[in-house]
């Protein structure tokens, strides 16, 4: 945070004024500094949501819901899904800058040797049903991380936060990968050291041992996408989470194993899931001028999943890329037999041309595209919040890393608007 104010707010209660610092940032709105208000007026804010509040201050990633804008570190997501590839983007989350040559090679080599699982964590996966939910999995066995890592879990060392912020990014893909072999009755298939990440992703999920798996480059590439345009989203719901675990002092896995259980919920990371869902209700193309209608009538509780976006209100930065990966896959695997896939390139087309969506911003946002791309991979819906997850992973480590240097970071306690019963007697029970 700035050192000194950059101006000064008044705020009368009753016939008391109190004078509240405010801070302007680089980017965004200004911020009123209430840190004091409570000693000095004995008062709390009250913000359900926390929609107007500012927990931290933060270099990483800024976004500007009415212009479609979205930062990672000053470089517009755009651009980086276009010319830049995930762990690029993992290393400029880090450490603030685009690496050198030199700087990218080290950094993806170190990732790269950190893909294996310890053997023994089979297990872990061996004692959940078959039937269990990936996402699960991965909050048993990333909390579990911390049994087995050691040497990585004294937040005050940053050797060792360096450490589990690589382990994290490098080990989830397997974590993930190995979850949906799991659920699927298919053995486990270890990472390979000579494919990229998004490729080795692919690999371990989609290559059995009895015959030979060939990535595609376009699946990969496309993959890679979703990966980025899901590496960070400012101070969403699972990042917070992470960032009021970490604030107790809790070890690396456990932070990233709450961000993981946050995700899980409909309302956040389940978005792509439930446009898929809603492409299944629709069912063929011939119905999807019923399903619009429906969308248009404020009576009717029927909702276009995967149109429009909470933050963004003009158009999703993120889906232009991941629309033109969304083209490439469906052109490689065609459409002709996936009637879902059908569905929703005729829906994309129609609504696209329907000035209801148009005046009212509704286009299709990155949870749309990214549905429709691993759907035609072969994932079922059950692994895209793992996916999601997974690629979320270098947003919630490089936030983890941010907080723990900051000299100001103290736990989190949200205050509360009591409206129970004050104090009462308790009385015995025969007399209630």
């Amino acid at each position: 945070m700035a050192e000194t104010p950059t101006k000064n707010a008044t705020l009368t209660i009753d016939d008391q004024s109190y004078d509240l610092p405010m801070y302007s940032p680089t980017a965004g709105p200004d911020v009123l500094d209430i840190r004091k208000l409570y000693a000095q007026a004995g008062v709390f804010t009250y913000d359900p949501g926390f929609t107007s509040t500012a927990s931290c201050d933060s270099t990483i990633t800024f976004i500007d819901g009415d212009k479609g804008e979205l930062l990672h570190r000053g470089y517009p997501i755009d651009q980086l899904a276009e010319k830049s590839h995930y762990l690029e983007v993992c290393y400029l989350l880090l450490y603030g800058e685009l690496p050198s040559a030199a700087e990218l090679e080290k950094f993806e080599n170190t990732i790269t040797r950190h893909t294996m699982l310890h053997e023994q964590m089979q297990y872990f996966f061996r004692g959940f049903r078959r039937d269990a939910h990936p996402m699960a999995t991965m909050v048993g066995v990333v909390g579990a991380m911390s049994a087995f890592y050691h040497d990585s879990t004294d937040i005050k060392d940053p050797k060792q936060r360096e450490i589990a912020s690589h382990r994290l990014i490098a080990k989830m893909p397997t974590i993930a990968a190995w979850a949906y072999k799991y659920s699927i009755g298919q053995p486990f298939v270890y990472p390979r050291n000579d494919l990229s990440y998004a490729a080795n992703f692919l690999h371990m999920c989609f290559s059995v041992p009895a015959e030979p798996y060939q990535v595609n480059p376009i699946l990969s590439r496309a993959m890679d996408r979703i990966f980025t345009l899901h590496a960070d989203h400012e101070q969403n719901a699972s990042t917070s989470t992470v960032r009021l675990a970490s604030s107790s002092g809790a070890n690396p896995f456990a932070c990233i194993a709450a961000g993981i259980a946050c995700l899980w919920g409909p309302a956040h990371g389940g978005a792509n899931q439930a446009c898929l869902e809603m492409l299944k209700q629709i069912g063929s193309p011939d119905k999807i001028p019923e399903y619009i209608a429906r969308a248009k009538d404020k009576n009717d509780p029927f909702r276009l999943m995967g149109f429009g976006h909470r933050v963004y209100k003009n158009f999703d930065p993120r889906a232009t890329v991941m629309k033109q990966s969304a083209d490439e896959v469906l052109d490689l695997l065609g459409v002709e037999n996936n009637p879902i896939l059908a569905t929703a390139k005729e829906l994309e087309k129609q609504a696209l041309a329907d000035p209801y969506f148009a005046e009212k911003k509704l286009f299709p946002n990155v949870d749309f595209y990214s549905g429709i791309i691993l759907e035609a991979m072969g994932f079922p819906t059950s692994m895209f919040t793992p996916i999601f997850a997974l690629s979320r992973t270098v947003g919630w480590v490089s936030q983890w890393k941010e907080q723990l240097a900051d000299p100001q970071h103290k736990i989190g306690r949200p205050r509360q608007l009591y409206l129970g019963s004050t104090a009462r007697d308790y009385t015995d029970i025969e007399t209630r």
